[in-house]
């Protein structure tokens, strides 16, 4: 079965280095999450196990019911439900001790909305943990997502709602960002071709496809040319800092 390349998959050999980055917050929430836990966005359950044995109650929230379903089989002791967002509709308010949205809110038509119904499910006290694309570093546009933001866009966003926030980044080591000079080095090899600057002019649908076919395509010719970059890199190559302006992902704790 095909798999679009915004859901990066641990199956496919050449996107290794996105599953990784992807994989990373997981193991950095895990760390601090427990009690009563909610993931909005849990997708193909990427990090559920990764979560499980640090919290008493874990509900994953996406829309995608056959996803849901089969998440739910996997996992009977947890809670999967099908759910176009926002609003987070049948979530009580002030019932969750943690929410994690890893790589989810840049695909919300109405993000204001999204961060205000976060803080509505949270218990007072509790915390929001959150990842997104910083815009700085992406390398051309990408048409699945609504919109990528700036650190300090994202940061004034949360704060709209929340009381306080702790702003950090993703960034990767030697290795890491040597991949990311090998995919940069591609996408200009095939955005160079769009004379008429049309990524940033047409409507995000006309461009999923083949920004898809295209995202494929560099990350096949760097597997090909370096196999042993893409298959080496492992979430150990990821970490976290405080600077959150020149990172890859922002990686943001919002408290309620």
């Amino acid at each position: 079965m095909y798999k679009t390349t915004e859901i990066a998959s641990s199956e496919i050999i050449s996107d290794n280095p996105v599953h990784q980055r992807l994989l990373f917050p997981y193991i950095e929430a895990a760390k601090i999450v427990s009690g009563n836990l909610l993931e909005i966005g849990c997708g193909t359950g990427r990090g559920v196990a990764v979560l499980a044995p640090s919290v008493a109650n874990y509900t994953g929230v996406d829309k995608n019911e056959p996803l849901m379903t089969q998440l739910s089989a996997q996992y009977p002791s947890f809670k999967f439900i099908d759910m176009f967002l926002p609003p987070l509709k049948g979530l009580a308010d002030n019932t969750f001790d943690y929410i994690v949205t890893f790589q989810v809110i840049e695909h919300i038509e109405d993000d204001n909305e999204f961060i205000k119904e976060a803080y509505r499910v949270l218990k007072p006290g509790g915390k929001l943990i959150l990842t997104t694309v910083n815009k700085k570093y992406s390398l051309s546009r990408n048409p699945w997502h609504v919109r990528e933001y700036l650190a300090t866009e994202l940061k004034n966003l949360i704060l709209k709602h929340f009381s306080s926030i702790q702003t950090q980044g993703v960034h990767g080591n030697e290795k890491v960002m040597n991949y990311y000079e090998e995919n940069k080095r591609s996408v200009e090899k095939i955005t160079r071709f769009d004379i008429f600057n049309l990524q940033y002019r047409l409507p995000r649908w006309m461009l999923q496809i083949p920004y898809d076919i295209a995202n494929r395509m560099s990350r096949n010719i760097i597997q090909r040319s370096d196999n042993k970059l893409v298959t080496g890199i492992t979430y150990q190559d990821y970490f976290l800092s405080d600077d959150a302006e020149e990172c890859f992902d922002f990686f943001y704790i919002a408290t309620k």
